[in-house]
Order: structure tokens, then sequence, then C-alpha cells
């Protein structure tokens, strides 16, 4: 499939509404929690057994993000984003069987795995392709697309509970639910396939092939640079605080105040967790969009530091008031945000925009460590909490005091990142093979 070159006026700010197809869709995933009561009801599954279809789908993001960049990079987003509508809707698909028959198993196949796979592919698909039609404002660019992303809970949240609601919260009920689930994305998603184009490249008055500006550093490259693994470390760290929040929101919020005379019904919890995706997505551009004017080290200074102490307030006094505790979380949460979609525009800062978007899926390993560390932390804890006879926000102390270490340890890699030395860098008279490639292409018709 040949990435669909855009044809003379075509409009720059058409890509956005096609990144956004398939980011709200894929978002989905920040919804799963939404599915675990009813998971383990149905199937007898302990809290840390019902995240593993999570969990997985985050590992499998991440690795896909990383092993298929470089396919992405070669073929185009039209071709990763039909990647990820076939694996994302499948996985919906194996994920109804799973429980049509109750073998939980397939679920976690299909969800954590298939479905995985489509997170990953779609996550990384129009990142690349953003940055180049908008290299003047990249961290709106990528913002707005990301955004997306953090927005998928928010529609996904009440939709899914209103569907166990209907269809109820039986093995069968939830298998339906799964089934629409897939469905319906993959309708979705179709339209960002059909209206995604890269820009035309810049031709040389000589016909010679095109060198791009400023520093440039291939995706094999980056990885050998210490700003890449530092970057990694700061990615993760800040993933780890958010996650641990996001996967676990609603028995969490339910949790916290179960011992007090005004108790979190699962509709309110329901509702917390739509507030949490809503400042997961406004942190996304807002954030994003910040760091093009105050750049990305100051910006990433906010969401460790200032994340560290948000944390620090819900552990001290986070039980004693709900405002508070849903405050709190909300700026986690956005700063979470934040970092997903400040970090392209951060990688596009110091390794340049020739191979980004394979430099962003290899980083999106740290997604995957992060997408278990966090849960794990905090339902393992959590779990050995419970069995030791605590209960309320006693399950959760020893989980925030460790995020709060994670996020210092995420300050002090930001602070180490400096520009990436010249050796690493392609040089002038080595042709960037993508943009000889994209060259080659014929412009579709609009």
């Amino acid at each position: 499939m040949s990435p669909p070159v855009a044809p003379p006026g075509w409009s720059r700010w058409l890509v956005p509404p096609a990144a956004l197809s398939v980011h709200l869709s894929i978002g989905q995933a920040y919804a799963w929690s939404v599915f675990k009561p009813p998971l383990e009801s149905a199937l007898g599954l302990s809290g840390t057994q019902s995240a593993l279809p999570f969990q997985l789908g985050i590992v499998m993001l991440g690795l896909s993000a990383a092993f298929g960049g470089t396919l992405v990079e070669r073929h185009g987003p039209r071709w990763a984003m039909t990647v990820a509508l076939v694996c994302f809707s499948s996985g919906f698909l194996l994920s109804a069987l799973g429980a049509a028959v109750e073998q939980y198993w397939l679920i976690v196949l299909g969800y954590g795995f298939v479905g995985g796979i489509g997170l990953g592919i779609g996550y990384i698909s129009p990142v690349s392709t953003l940055i180049k039609w908008f290299p003047d404002r990249p961290g709106m660019a990528t913002g707005i697309a990301i955004m997306g992303f953090g927005g998928g809970a928010l529609i996904a949240s009440p939709w899914s509970a209103q569907m166990l609601k209907s269809f109820g919260s039986d093995s069968s009920g939830i298998a339906l639910a799964f089934l629409v689930h897939g469905l319906t994305y993959a309708v979705f998603m179709l339209l960002g396939v059909l209206l995604v184009r890269v820009p035309r490249p810049k031709e040389r008055a000589d016909g010679g092939p095109v060198v791009l500006d400023g520093v440039q550093v291939s995706a094999r490259g980056a990885m050998r640079t210490p700003q890449f693994w530092l970057l990694w470390v700061v990615l993760c760290m800040n993933v780890t605080a958010g996650i641990g929040i996001l996967e676990k929101a609603a028995p969490m919020i339910t949790d916290f105040f179960a011992d007090t005379s005004t108790p979190v019904s699962a509709t309110a919890a329901a509702g917390f967790v739509a507030l949490l995706s809503a400042a997961n997505m406004a942190g996304r551009i807002g954030w994003s969009s910040t760091s093009d004017l105050i750049g990305r080290k100051n910006i990433y200074r906010v969401y460790l530091g200032v994340g560290a102490l948000m944390y620090t307030l819900i552990a001290l006094f986070g039980d004693s008031s709900k405002p508070l505790f849903v405050l709190c979380a909300l700026v986690v949460l956005s700063f979470y945000g934040g970092g997903f979609a400040t970090i392209p525009a951060y990688l596009k800062d110091l390794f340049g925009t020739y191979q980004v978007g394979a430099i962003h899926g290899r980083l999106l390993t740290a997604w995957s460590t992060a997408g278990v560390l966090g849960p794990l932390i905090v339902n393992w804890i959590a779990d050995r909490q419970e069995e030791a006879g605590r209960h309320g926000a006693a399950l959760y102390g020893t989980s925030f005091v460790i995020m709060i270490g994670l996020l210092a340890v995420g300050l002090v890699a930001n602070e180490l990142v400096r520009p990436v030395h010249a050796r690493h860098h392609i040089s002038a008279a080595q042709p960037p093979k993508e943009a000889t490639d994209v060259r080659r292409q014929q412009p579709e018709s609009a």
C-alpha cells in the first residue's frame, strides 16, 4: 500500500481528524476498568487477574510500536491505520467469543495480544505524519492526535457501562458488549484510513535528493545515545505513576470512601473514570501546546515534580476530602496525558524528523514496562493489604509512596538530557531514504 500523498491544495487541517478517528477508538483501552468488576464476578477472577488483558495490551502496544515503527515509516500512515483497524477490532471479537464460552484465556489473547498490536501500530500511525505537516507547532500537532487516545475512554466508559447495564453483566452480556465494541470501532477507524494523506515532498531545483534541515539522527543511531534512554526512563516513570491510578480508578475511589457516610456508587465511580479521561485528554493538547512555548525539558519538570506533590497530597489527605482526591487525581492524569503527547516533539527536537516515527515507536517500550509496573504495583499491594485485613485508603498508601519515588527518578533523568553529539548525526551527503521513497509516489486525487 503506497503512502497517500496529498494533492495540491490539500488542507493540513484534514489530517488531525483522521488521526483522531483512530486514537479515539484505541483510547478505549483506558476504560478497561469498567469491565473489571463484571469479569471478576462472572468468571471468578481476582483484581490482579482481571488486569491481565489490559497489562498485556499495553505490553503489546510498546512491542508492536517498537518493532513496527520502521514499517510504519516505510509504508505510511494508511497502511498502519489499516493494520490497527484489523487487529483492534479482531481483538474485541475474540474477546466476545471468550466471554461467551467463559474461556478467560481467549479474552487475554484477544483484547491483550491481538488488540494490543492494534493499539501499538494505531498509536504511532499518525505521529510522524503530523510532525511533518506541522513543523512549526509539533507539540500542538501531536497533542491533537494523542488527545484522542486520552479521550477515547471518555466516550467508551459511559458507553460500556450502559451496554453492560442493558445487556447484563453476566458472561453473555459481556460477550455482546465486546461484539458491539469491535464492530463499531471498525467502522469509525475506517474513516481515518480513508482520510489520511502525507505531505508532498519538497523539490530541489536541480532534482537532487532532498536534504532535511537541522539535526537528523536515524532510529538505529538514536538508540545508541544516552538521550534516548534518559527519555525512556522519563516516560516510563511518568506513565507508571499515571497508569496505576487509571487502571484501578473505579475500585480505587470506591475503596477510598467506602467507610464514610457518603460512599461512592458504581455509577459515580464510572463518572470518575470519565473525568480522568477528560483530564488525560485535556492534558495532551493543553500541556503539549504549552511545551511549544516553554520548552520540553521545562514541561517535564512540571509533570514529574508537581506530579509527585499531587501524590503526596492524596497519600496524606485524600481520604478526608473527595474534592481534594479528585482534583489531585485529575492533575496527575493531565500530566500523564501531557507526557505522552509531548514526547514526540521532544524526540523531534533531539533527533530531527528523519525517522522520528520509528524512534517514537521504540521509545514506547517504556510504556509497555510501565503498563506492567503501574497496575502490578497498585493491584498486588492492594490484594496483599486486603489479605492482611486492611481496607479503604489503607489499601493504597504504600503504592503512592512508591509512585512518588518513581517520579523523582524521572525528574533526575530529565535533568540529565543534553543535545545529541554530532557523531550520531546523519551527514548531509547521506540522502534520507524515506524522503526519496516518498518522492516516487504519485499524488492521490482529493
